[in-house]
C-alpha cells in the first residue's frame, strides 16, 4: 500500500490503538507477534482480513477466533465462561464446554462440530469408541460418543446401531462363503471391503449424522 511503518502506526493510533513504529517493524520482520487488538487494528489499516495477516488458514481455536476478530474476553462473554477458563482451553487445545457452550462456540467461530473435534485432536478417541461399538455392545458407547461429538444421544444411537449391523454383515457374508467353500477370491474381496469400511469409520459416522455434524443439535435456551 506504499505506507511507511510510521504511517501505519499513526493510522492505528487514529483507530484507537496506539503503537510505536518499531513494533510495526518488528511484526514485519517476524521477531514479535501483535496482540489480538493490534492485529485487528492492523487489518483495518491495511484493508485486509486477519487470516491474511496470519499467513495461514486457521487450524487452531486461537486462529479461528482471530480470523473472526474476536477477543478472548468477547468470546468468553458469549459463551458464559470465565475468560481465564476459555484461554486455558485454547492453550491446551481441549474443549470441555457444555452443549449450549459448544453450540455458541461453533457458531461464533464458523465451525462445524466435525471440524471442532478435529481441532481438539479427538478424532482418534472417536474412532476408538466407534471400533468398539461396532464390534461389541454398541449401546454402551452411545454416551461416550455423544459426549465427544456434542450430538444428541438418540441420533448417535441410531448411527451406532446402523454401523453395528453393517459391520456384522461382513462376518455373516464371510462365514457364509467359507461354509459354502466358495473361491478364495470372494473371501479376499469381502475381507478387503471390511478393511475399507474400518478405514472410513469416522467418515461414515459423520455421513450417517448428515447435517447434524454441521452444528450442535441441542437447542439453545429460549430457542
Amino acid at each position: 500500500m506504499g505506507l511507511t511503518v510510521t504511517q501505519v502506526a499513526d493510522s492505528m493510533a487514529a483507530c484507537g490503538t496506539p503503537v510505536h513504529p518499531d513494533w510495526v517493524a518488528a511484526w514485519e520482520q517476524g521477531s514479535h507477534v501483535p496482540s489480538d487488538q493490534h492485529l485487528f487494528a492492523l487489518a483495518d489499516v491495511l484493508w485486509c482480513d486477519t487470516a491474511t495477516l496470519m499467513g495461514t488458514a486457521p487450524r487452531t481455536l486461537t486462529e479461528f477466533r482471530l480470523a473472526r476478530r474476536l477477543s478472548v474476553e468477547r468470546l468468553a462473554y458469549r459463551l458464559g465462561m470465565d475468560p481465564t477458563e476459555y484461554r486455558t482451553a485454547e492453550s491446551a487445545q481441549r474443549w470441555h464446554g457444555d452443549a449450549r457452550q459448544t453450540r455458541v462456540l461453533v457458531e461464533a467461530l464458523g465451525l462445524s462440530l466435525r471440524t471442532l473435534i478435529g481441532i481438539m485432536g479427538r478424532v482418534g478417541e472417536l474412532e476408538e469408541h466407534l471400533r468398539s461399538a461396532i464390534a461389541g455392545r454398541w449401546k454402551t458407547y452411545v454416551d461416550p460418543v455423544a459426549e465427544i461429538v456434542a450430538v444428541d444421544p438418540t441420533s448417535v444411537g441410531d448411527a451406532l446401531r446402523t454401523m453395528h449391523t453393517e459391520f456384522a454383515g461382513f462376518s455373516e457374508r464371510y462365514m457364509g462363503h467359507l461354509v459354502a467353500r466358495n473361491a478364495d477370491a470372494r473371501l479376499k474381496e469381502i475381507a478387503t471391503e471390511r478393511a475399507v469400511y474400518l478405514r472410513r469409520l469416522v467418515d461414515h459416522f459423520w455421513e450417517l449424522m448428515g447435517d447434524k455434524g454441521e452444528a450442535s443439535l441441542y437447542p439453545m435456551a429460549g430457542g
